[in-house]
């Protein structure tokens, strides 16, 4: 049964105050050093692409890599068992830890052994499990669930933890620094390895080759839990399989940079297990290793102990479906690194706690949830995806991650709907099942409200700003009541266009010609920006048309409604093809339209179609500088210098600019602050990659305080003393409807900034 919109209200506001602080210092460090880590790498883009290949290639050929690698496990001595599911790999562990009498299992950190729950499963058996990442250490103390694939304790605070062990050990001294508090684990923690009887760690990666085992940590501890008890048990989803040690090399260049900000992690481990290396003999620390050792290639090597075992235990639990499924097969791609998880505006705020299913947390956890635990799991969280897409460029193997939610948001639609299908056919302007919750079939017709809403117009601002109907509002589609209507323009966009007799720039004397697409906000609300773009383009010589073009599907798309998006996407096409033919540019003012033609579109045309709208299709501000830098004069558009003197002072030329999300991914936002700059503007960017609108995202009354809780970052960056009196621009209607309101001044698209006035 899902959470209702109060219980998700509730439970968000409860992560925002207790882990927001924590998760957000810690996510948003990570994501800041992976900027500047992969900044230093020339081949960046090079070795995704490498990743991603070796990854598409081994899940291509899985079957035959898992008979591989259990040869190679095998030739060297160890034992291969591949688990059906949960329940089967706990009791193929239980029963090896039965036969070595284990009393203790020390244990790596690992998200297959969290999700297999095995620590439960071994301490039912009376076996002592003990977590030596220290991250795992704190959580298992606290007697709480990880909130990072990577960092499971960042909702945690160095006080916190100092209390934690006070409180769990009655410590002597107080400890206090987080150098005292890592010492003190350490300590611990080497008592527990030296006694402990079996050794668990996951893998990040195995060569199916040799049956090598890469593991990548922080601390050292995996390593440790490998060689040291006498037996070793690795677990790992089937997907960990490449086929040879050589493949490791892009992972190893890609985890530490994506995941933690670091060029490198402090230990990169390649065993090849059962592992040469002799019981460490703690007693008597001063007897080489590789005392009573044996000559190979004219070197003395550590001989291997007789009783020494090893058993790497491969877990299907729903992986090998996803991987005949085509929409979750990316996620089996997954290495991980948290990359998607420190990239997201409403993950930074709440952490994994919120934004997480039983085990993975963060963008790519709709995928592992859904194949795993299933739908009902993945629905708890995934609306939490707004679709942003900075996770898209963030992620080292190139998974959509995007998509992934957007698919898995649509079966969740679809799940119970059948049953209620004769309710709605015909009825609504969608291809949605009857099933659909109100508010998302609210705003995924957005596209009609506005028609209704301009055609009612100023009625329909009115009506919708009374009491009753903001309640009503709130109750049945969920809309916050402290969120600001967007107003209805009664005359649109596209009508003030055939009002004013089309463009003022003749088809003759023209230097380009473009459409510029009224999208549904352009048309219905923010008509001065279209104005304005049209104003720009025939100042800078262009004959614009502003033809009647359906809305985009991003409306549709936000809330899952992959079918009626698809049918938007078709009709668009439709009516910009004969434009396209026409050698006519298609200029976009909204950049999440834009992200639409160049990206989802792919999804739904037929690739001819959209190689020709995609290369067709430009922002607006990036086509106003391709105008500029082909020769057009910018002379023409309005800069602070051409103001009249009384009204100039010496902030007139200052600009605090927001670039959209999906401009950002796109990698467009550079255009807009280049034209500014050429133009005499002094432009401060903001620093926050997501204002956590999002759409619909903002409105919905659960999301409302998360939703402002992201954005507050940029409050504080444009009202900060440098930024507080320039002129704020935004270049998406989201942007700008939540600058509006968390600034006390006025906003607008760059290109009313510029536009001839």
């Amino acid at each position: 049964m899902s959470s209702t919109r109060d219980e998700k209200a509730a439970r968000i506001r409860h992560f925002l105050a207790t882990e927001g602080d924590a998760v957000a210092e810690g996510t948003r460090g990570f994501n800041a050093g992976r900027y500047e880590s992969v900044a230093r790498l020339d081949d960046y883009e090079e070795l995704k692409d490498r990743a991603r290949a070796i990854k598409e290639d081994a899940i291509e050929r899985l079957p035959e890599l898992v008979d591989q690698l259990r040869e190679s496990v095998e030739a060297n001595g160890g034992t291969l068992y591949v688990a059906d599911d949960a329940d089967d790999a706990n009791r193929y562990i239980r029963e090896v830890a039965e036969r070595k009498d284990a009393e203790t299992l020390v244990k790596s950190k690992s998200m297959t052994t969290e999700e297999l729950e095995v620590n439960d499963a071994l301490q039912s058996d009376g076996v002592d499990v003990v977590e030596t990442d220290l991250g795992e250490w704190v959580i298992q103390l606290a007697d709480e669930a990880p909130s990072h694939i990577v960092a499971p304790a960042i909702h945690k605070s160095r006080e916190g933890i100092a209390d934690l062990f006070e409180a769990t050990f009655d410590t002597e001294e107080p400890l206090e620094t987080a150098e005292e508090l890592t010492a003190f684990a350490r300590e611990k923690l080497g008592e527990r390895i030296a006694e402990a009887d079996v050794g668990m760690t996951g893998a990040n990666f195995i060569a199916a080759d040799s049956g090598t085992l890469l593991l990548v940590t922080s601390e050292g501890n995996a390593r440790k839990s490998a060689v040291v008890p006498d037996t070793h048990v690795a677990v790992a989803g089937v997907e960990k399989i490449v086929p040879s040690v050589t493949d490791f090399q892009p992972f190893v260049e890609l985890i530490g940079r994506s995941g933690t900000g670091q060029d490198i992690t402090s230990y990169i481990s390649l065993l090849t297990p059962p592992v040469d290396s002799p019981t460490v003999e703690f007693d008597d620390p001063d007897v080489p290793m590789t005392a009573g050792g044996t000559e190979r290639d004219g070197s003395s090597v550590p001989s291997r102990t007789s009783d020494r075992e090893f058993h790497l235990v491969l877990v299907d639990n729903g992986r090998m479906a996803m991987r005949e499924d085509e929409q979750l097969k990316e996620t089996l791609y997954c290495i991980r690194c948290s990359a998607c998880a420190n990239s997201c505006g409403n993950f930074q705020s709440v952490g994994g706690h919120a934004f997480g299913g039983e085990t993975y947390s963060g963008g790519i956890a709709t995928g592992w949830e859904t194949g795993i635990e299933g739908l009902d799991v993945a629905a708890e969280f995934n609306d939490l995806c707004t679709g942003c897409s900075r996770c898209v460029n963030a992620c080292p193997v190139k998974i959509d991650i995007p998509w992934i939610n957007t698919v898995v948001r649509d079966r969740i639609n679809r799940g119970e709907g059948g049953r209620l299908d004769f309710l709605v056919e015909g009825l609504t302007p969608d291809a949605e099942p009857g099933g659909l919750d109100l508010g998302k079939r609210f705003f995924g017709n957005f596209s009609t409200v506005a028609k209704l809403g301009s055609a009612t117009a100023p009625v329909s601002n009115w009506l919708a700003g009374t009491r009753p109907a903001r309640r009503l509002l709130a109750e049945t589609v969920g809309v916050d009541p402290r969120r600001e209507l967007p107003a209805f323009r009664r005359e649109t966009f596209r009508a003030w266009f055939e009002r004013r007799g089309g463009s003022e720039v003749p088809q003759a004397r023209a230097r380009r010609e473009a459409v510029v697409y009224p999208d549904l906000y352009t048309n219905h609300v923010q008509v001065e920006r279209g104005k304005a773009a049209v104003k720009t383009l025939e100042a800078l010589g262009v004959h614009v048309v502003v033809p009647d073009v359906p809305s985009s599907g991003r409306a549709p798309l936000s809330q899952g409604m992959v079918s009626t998006a698809e049918g938007h996407a078709h009709e668009v096409y439709a009516a910009l093809a004969e434009h396209i033919d026409a050698d006519r540019d298609v200029v976009v003012v909204e950049p999440s339209d834009l992200a639409m033609f160049r990206r989802e579109y792919e999804k739904f045309l037929a690739p001819k179609s959209f190689e020709r709208l995609d290369m067709h299709s430009y922002e607006v501000m990036e086509y106003v500088y391709g105008l500029l830098h082909a020769g057009a004069e910018s002379t023409l558009l309005s800069a602070p210098d051409e103001r009249d003197a009384d009204e100039r002072d010496a902030d007139d030329a200052g600009v605090a600019y927001h670039s959209h999300c999906q401009q950002r991914t796109l990698g467009l936002e550079s255009y807009t602050v280049a034209v500014l700059e050429d133009l005499g503007y002094d432009v401060v960017t903001s620093e926050t990659e997501c204002c956590g609108m999002a759409g619909s995202f903002g409105y919905k009354r659960e999301y409302y305080e998360l939703s402002m809780d992201v954005g507050e970052p940029i409050r504080e960056q444009f009202e900060a003393a440098d930024a507080a009196d320039r002129a704020v621009v935004a270049s998406g209607t989201s942007c700008l409807e939540q600058l509006d309101a968390l600034l006390s001044r006025p906003t607008q698209h760059p290109v009313e900034l510029v536009a001839p006035r």
